[in-house]
């Protein structure tokens, strides 16, 4: 899904007040990390993921993490990196792009 400016810059404005979710540890990119990333979007929409290790590879991981898990990759800041992917029913969306 490609995202405008415009919608990028809303769902990180959304993305401010939510806490991580979903961290990336020493053991980097797993299976594991990529399927709580998946059961996370799909729960909440817009997820916030924290780097905990592995803080030279962010930009790399994220990426990475953002095609395994089908969603979209909206912002990288610092340590954190922001997801998105709407909810499959239109009636359960919370952000409106």
């Amino acid at each position: 899904m490609n995202l405008t400016s415009q919608q990028r810059a809303y769902l990180r404005g959304e993305a401010q007040t939510l806490n991580p979710v979903v961290m990336v540890g020493k053991e980097g990119l797993t299976d594991a990390v990529a399927k709580a990333l998946d059961e996370a979007v799909k729960a909440h929409e817009l997820v916030k993921v924290r780097f905990q290790a592995h803080k030279d590879e962010v930009k790399t991981i994220a990426f990475d993490l953002a095609e395994r898990s089908n969603s979209t990759l909206v912002a990288t800041t610092g340590f954190t990196a922001v997801y998105y992917r709407p909810a499959e029913k239109t009636e359960d969306r919370r952000y409106f792009l």
